[in-house]
């Protein structure tokens, strides 16, 4: 049986102290802070990143096995993208009830049972963004309700054509490869997921 990582031996000679921190830029949805830190040597660094709310995304199960998927325009890389549905976090929020708003809103897709595969962080070298990855499946079709000035498809995919798009370059959002590989790994039987059943 394999160890797991562990990320917590010796980390007291890495950490970065902060001595100050000022807001660069504060907009509706992202707020640009730069600090001073404290190196673990002594010295002194800048460090810039970008505060953001946080964020889920949903692995949602078809009967068939296929997976929900969406593809949106992405402003910052200027393409359409393939994506498992997603969205960030409204303030005092959870995980699943995020996980559920944002799937029904997105897909109009409600789900009779929910599993917290885990968390990622996307971008650690420049944002705070943490994604929670959340397995849907039990789905009912229902009305989509996208937000204001929100377009996207939505579409059915097999496990095996999203590799595919995976291999080819097609398919490149980080979040999404994350999911698959969590798919892959619950479906092989090597990793578990935790069901809890949900009503309405």
């Amino acid at each position: 049986m394999s160890k797991a990582v562990d990320t917590s031996h010796g980390d007291a000679g890495l950490v970065e102290t902060t001595l100050s921190s000022d807001t660069v830029y504060q907009g509706h949805f992202l707020h640009v802070k730069r600090d001073r830190v404290r190196l673990p040597d002594g010295r002194e660094a800048p460090r810039e990143y970008v505060v953001h709310p946080g964020a889920v995304m949903i692995v949602a199960l078809l009967p068939d096995g296929r997976l929900v998927m969406e593809r949106q325009f992405r402003y910052p890389v200027g393409r359409v993208m393939v994506e498992f549905p997603a969205g960030k976090l409204d303030a005092g929020e959870g995980g699943l009830a995020c996980a559920q708003r944002e799937l029904r809103e997105e897909t109009g897709y409600t789900a009779r049972r929910w599993a917290r595969a885990g968390v990622m962080h996307p971008v650690i070298g420049y944002a705070t963004e943490l994604i929670e990855v959340w397995f849907a499946d039990g789905l009912t079709a229902g009305e989509r309700h996208l937000d204001e000035g929100e377009f996207l498809d939505v579409f059915a995919a097999t496990q095996e054509e999203l590799e595919g798009g995976m291999r080819d370059g097609l398919l490149t959002d980080a979040k999404t490869i994350v999911g698959m590989m969590w798919l892959r790994q619950w479906r092989a039987g090597a990793w578990a997921l935790d069901w809890q059943t949900v009503e309405g």
